[in-house]
Formats: structure tokens, sequence, C-alpha cells
């Protein structure tokens, strides 16, 4: 006889779902069957849509593709070009007898004017007097400095070439506290300024 009423339907679910809760046998035997479905499902799902492509044949079929298309369009070569290999960059050096008079010089005006900063001296005073010898670009970071942490008073000695590029300088500038490695660089209109300093 037809299930019509709503209560007669709801107590058929129940006694549905609640069979496979009887007993630990009807549990064990409901979850090997849904098992069974859901990896049936996944398999015909699988065989449904057939293997994937390769990658990487699907790559190099995109490039025969791009290739043919190139070609048709009067490319001049489908394939790539070896670039040549790249010498490593080495610095060029020149004998310390070859340093350029005017950058020596430019290094011991510069040295001497970072030396000079008599009591009262105000920091726009002192860079103003390193200004003439710097680059722009080193000149933003002098004006940090504070010219009463300088040590030295004066220079002591001559300067001298320690590294010669043919467009850079280093330079070692003996003061009464310590020696100043100075870099020189060349411009751009020819002139040499300081374009940084250190410790020797």
């Amino acid at each position: 006889m037809p299930i019509r009423s709503p209560r007669g339907r709801s107590a058929a679910y129940r006694s549905v779902w609640s069979w496979p809760l009887r007993s630990p046998l009807r549990l064990a035997v409901t979850a090997v069957v849904v098992l069974g479905l859901v990896i049936g499902v996944s398999a015909l799902a699988t065989s449904l849509r057939g293997p994937a492509p390769d990658p990487v044949v699907s790559g190099r079929s995109g490039t025969a593709v791009g290739a043919g298309a190139g070609a048709s369009r009067g490319s001049a070569s489908a394939e790539p070009t070896a670039l040549p290999p790249v010498a490593p960059l080495t610095p060029t050096t020149l004998p310390l007898s070859a340093a350029p008079a005017q950058a020596l010089s430019v290094a011991a005006d510069w040295s001497r004017n970072w030396a000079t900063h008599p009591e009262g001296m105000t920091s726009e005073q002192w860079v103003a007097g390193l200004r003439p010898y710097t680059t722009d670009e080193y000149i933003g970071t002098l004006t940090g400095v504070d010219p009463r942490n300088i040590p030295a008073s004066r220079v002591t000695g001559e300067p001298k070439a320690v590294q010669v590029s043919p467009r850079s300088v280093r330079v070692d500038v003996p003061t009464d506290a310590l020696t100043l490695r100075v870099l020189v660089v060349q411009t751009e209109s020819g002139g040499w300024q300081v374009a940084g300093y250190d410790k020797a």
C-alpha cells in the first residue's frame, strides 16, 4: 500500500536511515557500499574526462604553432638565437704614475677644507668650503656632518695616489689625526671632483 501521509513518509525515511545503526555489522556493510560507490563514481568521471594533456608536449606544440605563425608572417627566424658569451667585467687600472695632477690637487684642496673647522664654524659654512671640490651627489651627504666631530685640524703631507683608473683616482692625504682616502672622479665637463672619502 503506498505511503500517503507525511507521518508515514517520515517513518519510512527514519527506518531506512536507522537500519545501519541497529548493529555494527550493518554499519560496516553500509560503509563498504558507500565507499565502493564513491570509488566507482570517481573512476567513471576520470574515464569520461580522458587522459590529461602532457604539459611538455603542450608547450612544445604551442611553440611549434607560434613558430609557424611567425614564419607565415615573414619572421626572420623561428628558432631562438643564442647570445654570445659576455666577458666578466674587470675595472681597468693604470700605473700610479698616471694619476692626473689635477686630481691630486683637488684631493689636497678638499682635504684642507675638510680639516679646517675653527671654533664657531657652522655646518653650512664648512660645507660651503667643500662645495667647489665635491660632486653634487656627494655634497648632500656632507650636509649632515657636524664639523666639531672631525678629529683632524690640518693636512700634514702631500697627496699620494693609491689606485688609478681612467676616470677615477683614490688618493691618500695625511692629516694630524688620520690619513684620508679620497675618491676623486672625472666629471662630464672633464674636471675632477671628490665623490667620497674614508679612513685609509
